[in-house]
């Protein structure tokens, strides 16, 4: 019954949203971001997949039916999966129950092998026990990031009052909701940073390599054309957080030309080409072990077999 009442409240929300912003209520709940964080019975994934199986060392791993479970011959560690973390572009993560307690899942599945895998964070454990091999127990501060970045408040996922602010006292005329509009893009940066991570963040957390290039915000800002009041290299001038994000390498040319056509007053033109900008000024960079090869976000010019720059 509780997803069928978690449904019913981001229905609610969104009906309440669109009589004054169709467009928007209509796309975001088919985003990655709407179902950011999911309960296994509403999960596609878990449900197209009934049973999912990985052996890795001395341990067998298996999700059937929303029960995690993970052996190692002799004995059998078994646990309902609570949530399931990510929609699943990429990858997806589980969190499970045990003993009254939330854990992170040390196997998650992958979109591109479509099959599980270690999670990326444990790829180099070496658990000492049977326990250890299951997952990894979640702190109170590690539980508050989590549902911090993929629900809204008690509702699974990202949805209008997760950035806007609350809708309740909106319509009832107590406060205006917030308007990302009227951020400059240092502030859109830093607001997306939240969850994506800021370059304060990553600078100071002695995050290095490949591994960050997830992290958008801190890629963004290292770019060289980087202009923390400049609108045309803000989050949102090439993304609409209320539709899905965008993956075609073309749909991007036209936000490249706003600042690249050429002409006094604008930035150089590239010589190269004037189409599919990103494909080489924004490349794709595979994370061991991740399956999946995120875009870079620090605009440059890429030099043949130079090192990642971070």
């Amino acid at each position: 019954m509780i997803g069928h009442s978690l449904t019913f409240v981001v229905l609610l929300t969104t009906k309440e949203c669109a009589r004054c912003h169709q467009a928007e209520a209509k796309r975001q709940p088919e985003t990655s971001m709407a179902h950011a964080l999911e309960l296994p019975d509403a999960c596609s994934i878990l449900k197209s997949r009934p049973v999912l199986t990985l052996t890795g060392g001395r341990y067998t791993y298996r999700i059937e039916h929303g029960v995690y479970s993970v052996s190692d011959g002799h004995n059998t560690v078994t646990a309902p999966i609570r949530w399931a973390v990510g929609l699943g572009s990429a990858g997806q993560t589980y969190l499970y129950e045990k003993d009254g307690e939330l854990y992170q899942s040390r196997v998650s599945y992958y979109r591109a092998i479509d099959a599980l895998d270690f999670t990326l964070g444990a790829l180099n454990a070496k658990p000492a026990n049977l326990s250890e091999a299951a997952g990894q127990l979640m702190d109170r501060q590690e539980k508050a990031k989590c549902f911090g970045c993929h629900a809204t408040g008690a509702i699974p996922g990202v949805q209008c009052e997760r950035c806007h602010g609350s809708i309740e006292d909106h319509l009832a005329k107590l406060t205006p909701m917030k308007s990302l509009r009227k951020l400059t893009t240092e502030e859109m940066s830093n607001f997306c940073g939240q969850c994506h991570r800021t370059w304060d963040e990553i600078a100071s957390s002695g995050i290095r390599g490949v591994i960050d290039v997830r992290f958008q915000p801190y890629r963004l800002t290292n770019s060289k054309c980087y202009d923390p009041d400049d609108a045309r290299i803000s989050c949102v001038a090439c993304h609409d957080p209320h539709q899905e994000v965008e993956r075609r390498d073309r749909s991007y040319d036209s936000k490249c030309q706003a600042c690249h056509a050429g002409g006094k007053a604008s930035a150089k033109a590239c010589k190269v080409a004037g189409a599919n900008c990103v494909g080489c000024h924004m490349p794709k960079v595979e994370i061991p072990g991740s399956h999946n090869k995120f875009t870079d976000h620090e605009i440059r010019i890429v030099r043949a077999n130079a090192p990642y720059p971070d």
